[in-house]
């Protein structure tokens, strides 16, 4: 182990009411590992199991008040990024985070849903580039998300220019039978984590896998140990995973690790 430990987990993400993706997998995976989730919405969503149809974003000025509520009573070590509406409130969010250099900061960069939607416009993207990827400890995008986040370069370029201490690249269309993950220390290839391809489409694994990374780092585990815990408990969710709707699976996350 290398970091302090802490009891909670900061969380800015958006509110999914299908409850597979979004802040309910964000507390859901964070409570399996005995902390507690200090949820901030930055979206409210019109989602179901096959589509995101309306993004709606939080005010920057409720985001700003819930953070200055919980950073004067509650002592939280990493905070938990995932789905954010707009260039602003991306601006918003690093200028708080910048007043607590100390904290670990796991930046899941959603720029699409798992059905394809483009959630961020290119200004927001572009703040996330040059504002809030640079404060992230890790940041854990998949194929698609790190192609717009560092267009035209292939995937050890990409990971270079966005110059993290910690990159996990998420995959799940590597071939029909197998899927492979790979995480970077800087520029370099670390480990490559090979789990079998599971039948269906599941909707959260991302959310479930980036914010057991974050229980995991307040737990005080190492990133890289924390990143392969984390994505075992995620493989095992999608392995017991529910059909609550008519398309994508709903991860099990109440199951044990």
């Amino acid at each position: 182990m290398s970091g302090s430990f802490s009891e909670s987990v900061l969380v800015f993400s958006g509110l999914d009411p299908s409850g597979a993706a979004g802040l309910s997998a964000d507390i859901e995976s964070i409570n399996q590992f005995g902390i507690t989730a200090l949820p901030i919405a930055t979206t409210l969503t019109a989602q179901n199991t096959s589509e995101v149809t309306m993004v709606h974003s939080v005010d920057c000025a409720l985001i700003e008040a819930q953070f200055r509520a919980l950073i004067v009573d509650i002592d939280f070590q990493v905070a938990k990024i995932g789905l954010l509406g707009s260039a602003s409130q991306i601006n918003t969010i690093a200028n708080l985070l910048a007043k607590k250099p100390e904290l670990r900061v796991v930046l899941d960069p959603i720029v699409c849903s798992s059905s394809g939607k483009q959630l961020l416009d290119e200004g927001a993207i572009a703040a996330m580039k040059d504002k809030l990827i640079p404060l992230a400890e890790i940041i854990t995008p998949n194929r698609s998300e790190l192609a717009l986040l560092a267009p035209d370069l292939d995937e050890v370029k990409a990971v270079a220019s966005l110059s993290r201490p910690w990159t996990l690249i998420t995959g799940s269309d590597d071939s029909q039978n197998e899927i492979e993950h790979r995480l970077y220390q800087q520029d370099k290839l670390f480990a490559s984590f090979n789990y079998v391809k599971l039948p269906g489409e599941y909707h959260g694994s991302g959310c479930t896998l980036s914010s057991s990374i974050s229980a995991l780092l307040a737990l005080g585990i190492d990133v890289d140990i924390a990143c392969k815990r984390a994505l075992d408990y995620c493989y095992q969710t999608l392995l017991n995973a529910k059909k609550l709707g008519k398309m994508q699976y709903h991860p099990n996350r109440s199951k044990p690790t």
